[in-house]
């Protein structure tokens, strides 16, 4: 006797990625990448506010460091890390190189 076919519960992909198509970073790839903007919000949060005028940060981001700078309770600072590394996550490429270039020591 033969059996009835049963339904693949594993699908198949439909097509695999051509040349021509761009790859999406995989998720660890994206979960790496927010860290980094979140350590690099760490940074800009240790930074004095004099120098935080000097980098000329949009304002909402200027606005979230302050308001980190002022936090001392734990739980609410780093929600607020978190929040700034969000904002961070939209800015522009030009704008966050300019910050890196900034944060970053150079060496010698």
């Amino acid at each position: 006797m033969s059996q009835p076919p049963t339904q693949d519960t594993n699908p198949r992909p439909l097509a695999l990625p051509t040349a021509d198509a761009p790859l999406t970073p995989s998720k660890s790839q994206r979960k790496r990448d927010a860290h980094a903007l979140q350590a690099l919000g760490v940074q800009l949060v240790a930074l004095s506010a004099v120098q935080l005028t000097r980098l000329d940060l949009p304002e909402t981001l200027h606005e979230a460091v302050g308001a980190a700078q002022r936090m001392r309770a734990h739980g609410a600072r780093t929600r607020q890390m978190q929040y700034i590394g969000k904002l961070m996550r939209q800015l522009e490429p030009t704008t966050l190189s300019r910050i890196r270039a900034v944060l970053t020591p150079e060496r010698s």
